[in-house]
């Protein structure tokens, strides 16, 4: 089976699929196929779906199989194998927010293969729910009748860390569903963590419709797939060889669906893939339930329950998506719209929505192919506009393990932390000094996320009961940002892959604006006279800036650097929530010299390195006035996107002048690309009601 890994290696440049062009703006570096968490989230890593396996977004091999076989010749629609059938002919892809849709031709019928993730932000218990649907719809192209069979399977890789660990299956008894499990045989449960790992315990669920009388078998990939494409049937029982390893014959959990003849009306099968991981989180030594689970459901109440929405779901999310792309598309074009599409699933599937303590919803993300920590602030804050936007519930849920960290006995600095822990363990933050000094912290960097955050939450709100509860660290950052936020001393922000850097104008930008917040929040909750006196100490600090920053044309990378310059993405906020420290000429000014330094990917982070942030670099065109601006500093970044060489799922880290990913991929902050709805009023307040 070691020819089953080489399918990648032919996807190092685009190819053309007919109608994709016409369909799909941009091209996407990897397909969302389903996207759920950091463990559940499988993707397509090329052009078609049948060229290569679906990997996780680590790049391990998670294989789901289709096949479809027309008037007695078989044909390959996802994965490689069987190999001796060949691959149907694709003829389109769209990626939308909700749902990732596939069209093929093969022998006289047009097949379309769409998966449906229901992540609706106006439902916390449907958005945590761990279900997508698989639907293959089929009618006659040629005007004649057709004999059609389907098939499905995925294998047991998506419930092991390595291949090399055992695996167990059974068949649960679920009303009028057809169920098969597999899981691994130890069920280490959260007893591990890190950056670069699958799960390995819960159980994934394979469930359709008894009523469509699908055959199903849990059997060997060998025995499944050359007895559909010899015969189109399964073999007669389920292979009984277990416990065994998930690559010994790899075992699959297969389905087979006779659609019999088949004319010119639309014929359509589904089935769900849902995975049951028991308990999500550990948060300082206490292990959380997945949202979903809170009130004591289970695997086959999930089943049921998805079961009977399918179809209201199924035209719930062909809404969504469409209103979703329609608003997208007028307020940053096509392309625009193509790349929040893209972004969508991936920045809710980098996170884990769980029942905290005490039941309130906690939202943990994680810093993938970064270094694997948990609620990591610096990654919050640069993926919140997708929850400002879409569900202030899931932005205050984003922020509030980290209030009760920051408010225990274990973090006794006066400053925010900067992660909780490495995935899936929240125990405590790892990153830099740790619980213990303050080497390689960023107490500006995170103090100004929370209270921005903050601010966003009680702006959306209306009110300030949220932030309330929290007071006395807000009141403690805002007074750390007082004394420190003007003129950063030598310490790290959020680009901590540049190093550390003294009187850094963009994380200053960052204290003034969080300190503007702040005093819009003490307004808000009556207190005037502390509203009065930090509004002054932020219009203070604006006009020093304005003089320590300014170098002529543009504003510096540090205040002691004249001829540097940097992405001034903090700055925006001053727009979107309507502070008023600087004048609009302030931005119009970077913007202007922003566009004499595109290369031909995108705009550098600043002078010293030629590779750029994605979320940032649409931070920062958000500062343009104009749509022509706009267009101006992301055209490069579109064009980065559909010409990348590394077939992964979005990175937010690549270099400029080549396309090439510089590091990260499916990170979370990648929902920062909403930001451009935000700097809409009416937009914003249309989207953030929906999701109330």
């Amino acid at each position: 089976m070691i020819e089953r890994r080489t399918g990648l290696a032919a996807m190092a440049f685009f190819v053309l699929v007919p109608g994709l062009i016409a369909q799909q703006v941009l091209r996407p570096p990897a397909v969302p196929l389903v996207t759920h968490d950091p463990y559940f989230s499988v993707w397509s890593f090329g052009d078609r779906l049948a060229q290569d396996w679906p990997r996780h977004w680590t790049g391990k091999v998670h294989a789901l199989c289709s096949m479809i076989r027309v008037d007695g010749r078989t044909y390959r629609l996802m994965g490689l194998e069987a190999r001796d059938a060949p691959a149907a002919r694709q003829t389109a892809l769209r990626v939308l927010p909700t749902r990732t849709r596939y069209e093929f031709d093969a022998g006289g019928v047009r097949v379309s293969l769409v998966f449906t993730t229901p992540l609706l932000p106006e439902d916390l218990d449907l958005m945590a729910r761990p279900v997508t649907y698989l639907t293959w719809t089929v009618r006659s192209a040629d005007g004649r009748d057709h004999e059609v069979a389907l098939y499905y399977d995925n294998t047991a890789e998506l419930v092991v860390n390595v291949p090399e660990q055992h695996v167990v299956w059974s068949r649960p008894r679920i009303a009028g569903l057809e169920v098969m499990r597999i899981g691994s045989k130890e069920q280490p449960v959260l007893e591990t963590d890190g950056d670069d790992l699958r799960i390995d315990w819960g159980y994934l669920y394979v469930a359709t419709p008894a009523g469509n009388r699908p055959q199903t078998r849990i059997t060997s990939h060998r025995a499944a797939r050359q007895g559909f494409l010899t015969s189109g049937r399964l073999p007669s029982a389920d292979d009984r060889r277990l416990p065994r390893s998930a690559r010994d014959d790899w075992p699959v959990c297969a389905c087979v669906f006779d659609l019999g003849r088949v004319g010119g009306d639309a014929v359509s099968r589904w089935l769900m893939l849902a995975y049951d991981d028991l308990y999500s989180i550990q948060y300082f030594g206490r292990n959380l339930r997945p949202w979903w689970r809170r009130n004591g459901r289970d695997a086959a109440r999930l089943l049921q329950t998805a079961g009977e929405q399918y179809s209201v779901l199924r035209r719930r999310c062909e809404g969504f998506d469409s209103r979703l792309m329609a608003d997208l598309r007028r307020v940053g074009g096509p392309k625009y719209a193509d790349l929040c599409a893209l972004a969508y699933r991936q920045a809710l599937a980098g996170c884990k929505l769980v029942a905290g303590p005490h039941g309130e919803p906690m939202l943990f993300t994680k810093e993938c192919f970064s270094n694997g920590c948990i609620a990591t602030v610096d990654v919050a804050y640069p993926a919140s506009p997708i929850f400002m936007l879409f569900c202030n519930d899931l932005l205050k849920a984003l922020v509030e393990p980290v209030f009760q960290y920051a408010a225990s006995d274990r973090w006794r600095f006066d400053f925010a932390p900067h992660d909780l822990g490495r995935y899936p363990r929240a125990n405590g933050q790892r990153y830099g000094g740790g619980e213990k000094s303050d080497e390689r912290q960023m107490p500006v960097e995170e103090c100004g996320n929370m209270l921005i955050m903050a601010t966003v939450i009680s702006h959306i709100d209306g009110h300030t009961k949220y932030a309330q509860r929290h007071w006395p660290l807000l009141a403690r950052w805002a007074a750390y940002l007082n004394r420190k936020g003007l003129d950063p001393e030598n310490q790290l922000c959020t680009d901590d892959f540049a190093g550390h850097l003294a009187h850094n104008a963009n994380l200053s930008l960052k204290s003034i604006v969080a300190l503007a917040g702040y005093a819009r929040m003490c307004e808000m909750s009556g207190r005037k006279s502390q509203a009065a006196e930090y509004r002054r100490t932020a219009e203070t600090f604006a006009a020093q800036w304005l003089k320590m920053a300014d170098d002529g044309d543009h504003y510096r990378l540090a205040f002691d650097r004249p001829g540097t310059w940097s992405q001034k993405y903090n700055l925006v906020w001053d727009r979107i929530l309507g502070l008023e420290l600087f004048s609009p000429e302030v931005a119009r000014k970077e913007v202007a010299f922003y566009k004499t330094k595109l290369n031909r990917f995108g705009l550098p982070l600043d002078n010293r390195q030629s590779y750029t942030k994605t979320d940032w670099e649409v931070w920062t065109a958000t500062l343009a006035e104009t749509r022509s601006d706009f267009d101006a500093l992301m055209d490069p970044v579109y064009d980065f996107v559909s010409h990348t060489p590394q077939r992964v799922p979005l990175t937010d880290w690549y270099w400029t002048e080549t396309a090439q990913r510089r590091g990260f991929q499916a990170r979370p902050v990648i929902g920062g690309v909403f930001i451009k709805m935000l700097a809409d009023p009416d937009l914003w307040a249309k989207w953030s009601q929906s999701g109330r």
